[in-house]
């Protein structure tokens, strides 16, 4: 296994490449692009199983391989546009740090004072991940893949067995590119009904633990057993085990687990003793502090390359970094972003478990926290502000909200929230300030002197925008959610309360991001196919026999070889039989003899290699060797 830095440093391997043993460093050949390089890395940059690979080396292969190629191209506009924006967030910071910034600090120390509060350390979740998992379901099937390298997925590769990790191959990655890292690769074709059938198998021993448990994807699952041990009066480590054990005797595939408070720990932990073993985080606060604070922020689920860059420029490599640079977050990343690394940092996350379904979208929306502020201009200019980021998140998850809901939390902690329903579903900043601020002017006359330190702002009932909602007549459908008869009151969400899991966006934003990666690798890889494939036609029609051309000899008739000289030496041969002839008949002259020698020097004065007449000129093939 690798260090836990080791992500938190490969970039600072790639882009300082050299280190002379006196420790200076050399300035790299191709210094513009070694942001690019770190970037084509990949997003499975923090997989196992690549101990001990040179991934300065990769990235040179990688960029080398694309490079003029459309999606090179794309991506170093990309890279170029986030280097631009870095530039931007550190000039931001050079104008904070010339500022008072106490204020930010304390409300940042308030925030997380408040999280601190809502921390559940009595649940045990468990993150279990199939080893290798399309490969490892191949294996089965033919086994003498086990000690070779190979992969499955052939434009891009989408799994990996570790000897081909130790290469520097990995998920995501161009299968051509692949082939030069390992060229011995076996590439193998996708079968998702094989490996559904398996991932089916897994689940039926999962459900034994946690009948709730929740997919993430085909070959991974979160569980909550917490419930389970309690009943059976057993120590979550044995039960993680026994269920890992009889995953493998029953489909005969290794899966790792790790274990923690809450599910943001399990998913870091089941990454930490692959494969086919597992880890955990004692339900301890010291010691999830302890675990977090040299934890690299890549390994975060919600932490794409993007973002780890981001932190980076301004000092954020660990995730005990965090609360040094604390104050600077929001101004920085926005009210979100800082909500979510403020979780990072002290190690929370969700501990509700349940299946993917029942999570249909219910809400959108956004929230900011803020210093005391009783100011009606300031609390409508962070209204306004608010609004614009939720029509930005309904623009993004592509739903318009029938109901809007004004949360706010007073100055004494106090939350009230309230409803509208507005003529018909909104998504656009101007409608949802429009239709809040009645809801917030109300609450400024209910609470003289209202002082608030928390706004929000959240669309319920939702139209999906994405779907077309049209019927067998072509007529689109109504809605079937009843409105509320009431414009304005107090609203509760289904739990009780209003759940706000910042984390669920970035984790989406990450796995969007890695989609949006492998999809560009893919056109990358179809690229590089039809060059291939151009390629090949080229050597073909080069090594296909050239078909022989034939030019009709005037003298004899007898086809002879389309060349030049060939054919002049054969006419000289044939004109050369005729004066031998001529010569032979001078003794016993015929009425037709001058005719014949007449013809004969008449075709002597011709241009030789020429046809004597006009139909054979016409019949004879041109020369390609003149255009």
């Amino acid at each position: 296994m690798g260090t836990d830095d080791e992500p938190a440093q490969e970039e600072k391997r790639v882009i300082e490449t050299a280190q002379t043993s006196k420790g200076r460093t050399e300035t790299p050949p191709d210094n513009e692009h070694d942001t690019l390089k770190y970037h084509l890395l990949g997003p499975s940059l923090t997989k196992s199983g690549q101990d001990g690979v040179d991934q300065t080396k990769v990235s040179e292969i990688i960029y080398n391989a694309s490079k003029g190629s459309k999606y090179f191209n794309n991506e170093e506009v990309k890279d170029k546009n986030l280097t631009h924006k870095i530039e931007r967030i550190l000039a931001r910071k050079r104008q904070l740090d010339k500022l008072d910034m106490s204020t930010h600090v304390r409300r940042a120390d308030e925030h997380i004072t408040e999280l601190e509060l809502s921390r559940d350390l009595t649940q045990t979740v468990v993150h279990v991940d199939c080893d290798a998992f399309y490969a490892a379901v191949e294996e089965l099937d033919r086994p003498e893949l086990k000690d070779v390298p190979f992969a499955v997925g052939k434009g891009v590769l989408t799994t990996c067995n570790y000897h081909a990790r130790r290469f520097g191959c990995r998920s995501g990655m161009a299968g051509f590119i692949a082939m030069r890292l390992c060229p011995q690769l076996i590439c193998l074709p996708l079968n998702f009904a094989k490996y559904t059938a398996k991932a089916n198998e897994v689940r039926t021993i999962l459900a034994q633990y946690d009948p709730k448990y929740q997919t993430a994807s085909l070959d991974e699952a979160y569980l909550n057993i917490t419930t389970y041990c309690s009943e059976h009066d057993r120590d979550p480590w044995e039960v993680v085990e026994e269920m890992r054990t009889q995953i493998h005797e029953n489909t005969r595939i290794t899966v790792s687990a790790g274990l923690g408070a809450n599910a943001t720990i399990a998913k870091i932990c089941s990454n930490k003793n692959k494969p086919n073993g597992q880890s955990k985080v004692p339900n301890d606060r010291v010691a999830i502090m302890d675990f977090m604070r040299t934890l690299p922020t890549r390994k975060v689920n919600g932490i794409g390359r993007v973002f780890e860059r981001e932190l980076g420029a301004i000092g954020v490599s660990n995730c005990g970094d965090i609360y040094e640079y604390r104050g600077y977050l929001s101004s920085l990343f926005g009210d979100k972003a800082f909500q979510f690394l403020i979780r990072v940092h002290l190690g929370l996350g969700r501990t509700k478990i349940q299946p993917a379904e029942d999570y249909e979208r219910k809400s959108v929306g956004t929230e900011s926290t803020f210093g005391d502020m009783s100011e009606p201009e300031e609390l409508r200019k962070k209204l306004r502000h608010i609004a614009e980021e939720l029509e930005g998140d309904l623009a993004r998850t592509g739903f318009k909200g029938r109901t809007l809901c004004l949360k706010v939390k007073l100055h004494t902690y106090e939350v009230l929230t309230r409803q509208a329903a507005p003529p018909g579903a909104i998504n656009k900043a101007d409608d949802l300030y429009k239709f809040s601020l009645p809801m917030l002017s109300k609450l400024e006359k209910e609470i003289p002197g209202m002082k608030l330190r928390l706004m929000g702002l959240r669309a319920t009932h939702l139209v999906d925008t994405k779907k077309t909602g049209v019927d067998f007549f072509g007529l689109r459908k109504t809605a079937s959610t009843k409105q509320t008869e009431s414009h304005e009151k107090r609203v509760v969400d289904d739990d009780g309360e209003w759940e706000v899991r910042p984390e669920a966006e970035f984790e989406e934003a990450a796995r969007q991001e890695r989609q949006d990666d492998m999809n560009e690798v893919l056109v990358l890889s179809q690229e590089q196919e039809e060059d291939n494939s151009y390629q090949k036609a080229l050597e073909k029609e080069e090594a296909a026999p050239q078909q022989v051309q034939y030019w009709a000899c005037p003298i004899c008739s007898t086809p002879q070889e389309a060349s030049d000289a060939t054919f002049n030496a054969h006419i000289d041969f044939c004109l050369s039989k005729q004066t031998i002839r001529d010569a032979a008949k001078e003794a016993t002259p015929e009425p037709r003899a001058d005719k014949t020698m007449g013809s004969s020097k008449h075709a002597k004065g011709k241009k030789r290699g020429r046809p004597s007449t006009e139909a054979e000129h016409l019949a004879r093939p041109k020369k390609a060797f003149f255009f």
